[in-house]
Parts: C-alpha cells; sequence; structure tokens
C-alpha cells in the first residue's frame, strides 16, 4: 500500500479535537521541523498537548505560534544553544500548563501503553517530591515484596510526527542508531506520521514497521536547521539566530524563511 501524502497534505491527520500531538527526534538531532513549520503555513484552530521526550526548536516554534496548551516532556531546550525562547516566556507567563515528567515517568508510561495496561510500576519516583506534583501518580504495594512503588500511568497520544534517515511507501522507517523512544512512541499512538529524508520502494531493514504507519512524506532536509546525521549537521548560525530573534521584528521573517525552504 502506497501510503505517500505531500507535507501539506499531513497537516490535515491532527485530530480535529485538542488531542495529544507526539513529535519524535532527540534534543537537536532529527526533530520533525518540516512539520512543525507546515503547522505553521495552515495553522489548526486549537491547541494540542505536546508529548516529546526531548522538546527541541520544533516544538518552541509551536509554542510562540499558540499552538501548545500542554507540555509533557523530560527535557524543554536547544542544548548548547541555551534556553527555547518561546517556551520560557511562556512558562513563565503562565501561559503554559507544564506537566511535570521525568525520563521515567514518560518511558515506563509509553511501556504501560504497549503492554496493554493502565500503570507501569517502578521505584522511580520514591522519596522526591514529584508525586506532591503530579497527583495523578498513584503509588502501590508490591504484592510479592510488600515494597511501596510508584504506578506510572499509562502515556497516550493521538498523532506521532517522527523524523526518518529514510522510509518506504508502505511506511517502514529508519530512523538511525539514536532511537530516543521514538519507537516506543510510534507503536503506542494512534496514528503515525513518518517525514523522511527519502522515500524508497522499499526498505531492507527498518526500526518502525510500516503497520503502524498512517502515513509517509518526502521531506529533503526535513529536520533542517538541527541534524539529521549522516545526512547533515546541525546549522548552528541558524538556531543562533532564532535564538536572537525570538520576541523581535525579525522573528516571523526568519521563520518564512525556514518555511520557504521546507514547503517550496
Amino acid at each position: 500500500m502506497d501510503k505517500r501524502i505531500s507535507l501539506q497534505e499531513s497537516v490535515a491527520l491532527l485530530p480535529e479535537k485538542d488531542a495529544v500531538l507526539g513529535l519524535g527526534g532527540v534534543t537537536n538531532y532529527r526533530r520533525p521541523m518540516a512539520f512543525a513549520l507546515a503547522m505553521l503555513a495552515d495553522p489548526p484552530a486549537r491547541t494540542f498537548t505536546l508529548l516529546s521526550f526531548t522538546a527541541g526548536l520544533e516544538s518552541d516554534i509551536l509554542v510562540g505560534a499558540g499552538l501548545l496548551s500542554h507540555v509533557r516532556t523530560c527535557y524543554f531546550g536547544l542544548e548548547a544553544f541555551g534556553l527555547a525562547p518561546n517556551f520560557t516566556r511562556a512558562a513563565s507567563e503562565g501561559a503554559l500548563e507544564i506537566i511535570e515528567e521525568s525520563e521515567a515517568s514518560l518511558a515506563l508510561g509509553l511501556r504501560a501503553t504497549l503492554s496493554g495496561v493502565g500503570f507501569m510500576p517502578s521505584r522511580a519516583w520514591q522519596g522526591t517530591d514529584l508525586l506532591k506534583l503530579r497527583p495523578d501518580v498513584k503509588e502501590v504495594l508490591d504484592p510479592y515484596t510488600g515494597a511501596r512503588l510508584t504506578a506510572f500511568p499509562a502515556v497516550r497520544c493521538d498523532l506521532a510526527v517522527i523524523h526518518a534517515l529514510k522510509a518506504d511507501v508502505m511506511g517502514n522507517a529508519d530512523i538511525g542508531q539514536n532511537w530516543g523512544v521514538d519507537r516506543e512512541l510510534a507503536y503506542a499512538a494512534d496514528q503515525v506520521l513518518i517525514t523522511a529524508e527519502e522515500v524508497l520502494p522499499r526498505l531492507d531493514r527498518a526500526d518502525i514497521d510500516g503497520s503502524v504507519v498512517t502515513a509517509v512524506v518526502e521531506a529533503p532536509r526535513g529536520a533542517w536547521p538541527t541534524s539529521c546525521y549522516p545526512n547533515y549537521p546541525l546549522d548552528g548560525r541558524e538556531i543562533l539566530q532564532y535564538v536572537e530573534a525570538a520576541g523581535s521584528e525579525s522573528y516571523d521573517l526568519l521563520l518564512r524563511s525556514w518555511a520557504d525552504r521546507h514547503l517550496n
């Protein structure tokens, strides 16, 4: 089955309601930049909850556009390039609801979803104040040892968008060696969109199986200005310009120039 659609068409996959939008990638690597800029070009009339193991540049752009109402991530920033300016401003102004997460809560929540259960137990968060910040996270007793454990609730996702090095027309995707939790995110999501540097007739190997993929978009340099090793490194100059432009009159012009690269 040929699942190819255009980048502009991919925005129509966003659910027609407030929903959880999962974005793949790891810090400044393999971020779904082309999809984020397509959202800005055709903005939906609703906001979303962001689910991202580590939120980066594309997520900050969506915050700046007012398209996110809630954030679930264990890190939101630009790594060596400092704080994510739109997120930092929105968080300090109380314009976003930030759901406290850690690597453990997100990974175990996804694992619970993949296992078809309501929660996954762990010793994580025991002895910390995180449980006070997340009253929805309960504690349970291990029926075998009597130990007190944290019951991390299952994490759900309506649409996951993951950028790949390669994909085929059936949606099988090669995401390289730095997976993050992208494979788990794909299998936990109701719908999956793969944007890929190139789309081939068929892949010999895949990290994400096409059976769970809804659609695939060929988006050359679709992670730029973040990196997509080994295809290209990150463009540090452009990311620095973004940080400097945020909150100024040149910000929209910069994003428009990026969108021209991806959408035209």
